[in-house]
Order: C-alpha cells, then sequence, then structure tokens
C-alpha cells in the first residue's frame, strides 16, 4: 500500500484571509463623508446652542467674528482654557483679556444641560479641526 500524499490547503484559505483583512481595514479607515451629513449622536444639541447663543461672536465656523475671538485659537485649548472657564464665561461674562472685543457678557436663559452640550460641542470641534497659532 502506497502512503497517501497530504494535500495543501491551495490558495481558498488564504486567498478568502486576505479579502477579510482588506475588508476590516477600508472599514476603519478615515471617513470622508463630509461633516455636515454626518451626525453625531449627543453633539446635535451642542451645535444647536451653539448657532443660537456663541455663533454670532465667535463665528458659525468657530473662527470668530468682528464681536469674539475664535475658539480654535490655540488660547482656548484646554490646557489654557479649561471647560470650567467656559462655564464661567457663559454664566458670569468674562473680562477682556485676549484680543480687542471688550468684555464677553453672561449668556443668558442657558440650562445646564445646554452649557454642557456646548462645551461638548466647542471641544470635539476643536479635536476635529484643531487649534490655529
Amino acid at each position: 500500500m502506497t502512503p497517501r500524499r497530504r494535500r495543501s490547503p491551495g490558495l481558498l484559505p488564504i486567498l478568502v484571509l486576505v479579502v477579510a483583512a482588506g475588508l476590516v481595514l477600508i472599514s476603519c479607515g478615515p471617513d470622508d463623508t463630509p461633516s455636515s451629513s454626518r451626525a453625531v449622536p449627543g453633539l446635535d444639541r451642542g451645535a444647536e446652542v451653539y448657532a443660537s447663543s456663541c455663533a454670532s461672536c465667535h463665528g458659525a465656523d468657530m473662527r470668530g467674528t468682528d464681536k469674539g475671538l475664535s475658539l480654535l485659537s490655540i488660547l482656548y485649548e484646554p490646557n489654557h482654557h479649561g471647560d470650567a472657564s467656559f462655564r464661567s464665561a457663559i454664566a458670569d461674562g468674562a473680562p477682556q483679556h485676549h484680543g480687542t472685543f471688550g468684555d464677553m457678557p453672561p449668556v443668558e436663559g442657558l440650562s445646564v444641560d445646554d452649557v454642557e452640550a456646548v462645551i461638548e460641542y466647542v471641544r470635539a470641534e476643536q479635536a476635529r479641526l484643531g487649534f490655529e497659532g
């Protein structure tokens, strides 16, 4: 009796593995979907509050206006102006200490949840867009 030779598994299992790995890598790649069409759960409320209460001075794109500084300025990074600074400025206003825009008045009519939502939104946008010098 002649011994049987073992058959090699062939290329099919290797091909399946390569295709599966490729699909995983593609699904983990960068998301090229424009931010305006990408829903971010939990940030929608912050975006609404920002648009209605902050954008007129700090800009719809957070890059400032003739009434207020850009929130993308490195001055507003968390190690310089932490979340507590944002809470205080929103609730009590803030004296001018950067730029020449004058004092920031308190923002009236926001709940604690509104304030937290807008801070979360601003921080997410800062992380997404980066800071400017």
